[in-house]
Parts: structure tokens; C-alpha cells; sequence
């Protein structure tokens, strides 16, 4: 493939999404692939594809974007002069991607020291992407290209909660995650990145995560923020370092959550 020196920052993280999903997709429901632990002790996947997909996203920078630095889930961060970073998650949701489920995704955000400034969500068998950054947030998919806008939810009794792992994070974590789902109308399990995609569709209200590294919610960040929600840690703060997060699609219910995750 050939690349211009002038494309925008957008430009540039499809094309990272292209490269992931170029990547990816011979291995995903192959049999013949198979995932390695990262952990001693307990289940940290990663395949092939996880880092097939980071380096391909790793040569189309080093071509674009040599100036910037990098930090990726599967390989050491280098280090560029710009004080711009591009942070990769090649697949998040390692665990539903061996599990042949279409909810892991890739993850590209492009951060400054303020944080995430653009954000792409890619699940590459489905064929959607999510993205959003300043004075822009859609969707493109099989059936078109639509703007992303957040709900208007601002009731706890109206919301739909989503979170990866039931045991959400440490006994004082799922205090907290309980405390909120009390309250709510729905609450689902399970999604990985798919679920901060679909708060940012307007189909969901709250994402609610522990444990999360800067990769996995920079990406999402300003997907939302861009859509129209608001995506803190549980004090309320900046959540780009990872940690505990809450994503809500508006400041209303947001509040809402934050609230009763502070009381736990």
C-alpha cells in the first residue's frame, strides 16, 4: 500500500484500522489459531492476531507518522519528539475473539497531554467503525453512514448498564457497580470495547469498568466525548491513565452513577 506524508490524523488511524483489519480477520473463528496466557496465575490471552495487527498498525506510523510516540498493549512504547501518542489495543476482547463472539474490537487513540483528542472503535467482521474526535462522530457500516449521538437518559430507573466481567474489579468495585445496577433497568455483561461503541450510538447508558489499562479506554474516550457523553474515573477525574471508569452518555446521568459509586 501507498501512503501520502499529508494525510489528516483521522486519515491516518483508518488506515491503522485498515491494516488491523487486514491482520486480523484470517484468524478470527479459524480453528488452527490458538491464544497463549500472559498471566502466571489466571487468563490473559493473546494470539497471533493481537500482535500481527499491532505491528501492521506499528509500520503504517513508522511511515506517517515517525514523529509521534507509541504505546500498544503487545509491544514495548517507543518513543518520538512530537508529544503526540498513538495507543493501540490491537484486539480488545482477546477472551470473546477466541470465543468466536463479534464484540472485541480494535482500539486506536491519538493523545496529547491532555489526554485523547481522536478515537476509532473498528470491529472489523462486522465491518463498523466509530469514530470521533473534534466536530466529528459516526459510524460507518454495512448499511451506511450515520452520525453517533449519545441518549438523553438522565433517570437511573430508565438506564442501560453495560460492564465486561461480572466481578467488575476488586470486592470494593463490584460494591460500587452493584450499588448502581440496584438502580437501573438493564444490566449486561460481556461486550468488551463493543459496549463503549454502542453508548456512543445511543443505544446504552452507562459503561461502568476496574482494571482498565490507558489502551483500553483512551480509544473510547473520544468516541463518546465526541458523541456527546462524558467518560471519567470514579472520583470524577481524567480517566485516560485506565484504572476504574465511568462512561454515561450525558452529564445527568453521569452524575447519577458517580454518585452512588462513591457512596460504596
Amino acid at each position: 500500500m501507498t501512503y501520502s506524508a499529508n494525510l489528516s490524523d483521522l486519515e491516518v488511524a483508518r488506515r491503522l484500522a485498515d491494516a488491523a483489519r487486514e491482520a486480523i480477520l484470517p484468524h478470527f473463528r479459524n480453528t488452527a489459531t490458538t491464544a497463549d496466557n500472559k498471566l502466571d496465575a489466571g487468563f490473559d490471552p493473546v494470539t497471533v492476531a493481537d500482535r500481527a495487527a499491532e505491528e501492521a498498525m506499528r509500520a503504517v506510523l513508522a511511515e506517517l507518522r515517525p514523529e509521534d510516540s507509541i504505546l500498544g498493549e503487545e509491544f514495548a512504547p517507543t518513543t518520538g519528539d512530537s508529544g503526540r501518542t498513538w495507543v493501540l489495543d490491537p484486539i480488545d476482547g482477546t477472551r470473546g475473539f477466541i470465543s468466536g463472539t463479534p464484540t472485541w474490537g480494535v482500539l486506536i487513540a491519538l493523545s496529547d497531554a491532555n489526554g485523547p483528542m481522536l478515537g476509532v472503535i473498528d470491529q472489523p467482521y462486522i465491518g463498523e467503525r466509530f469514530e470521533g474526535c473534534r466536530g466529528h462522530a459516526q459510524v460507518i457500516g454495512p448499511y451506511g453512514t450515520r452520525p453517533l449521538q449519545t441518549r438523553k437518559t438522565n433517570a437511573l430507573e430508565d438506564a442501560i448498564l453495560f460492564t465486561t466481567f461480572p466481578e467488575v474489579g476488586t470486592t470494593e468495585d463490584r460494591a460500587g457497580f452493584e450499588r448502581v445496577a440496584r438502580h437501573v433497568k438493564l444490566t449486561r455483561f460481556g461486550m468488551d470495547c463493543y459496549a463503549y461503541a454502542l453508548l456512543a450510538a445511543g443505544t446504552v447508558d452507562l459503561v461502568i469498568e476496574a482494571g482498565l489499562n490507558a489502551y483500553d479506554i483512551q480509544a473510547p474516550i473520544a468516541v463518546i466525548e465526541a458523541a456527546g457523553g462524558i467518560v471519567t474515573n470514579w472520583e470524577g477525574g481524567p480517566a485516560h491513565d485506565g484504572g476504574r471508569a465511568l462512561a454515561a452518555a450525558n452529564p445527568e446521568i453521569h452524575a447519577a452513577a458517580l454518585a452512588l459509586l462513591q457512596r460504596a
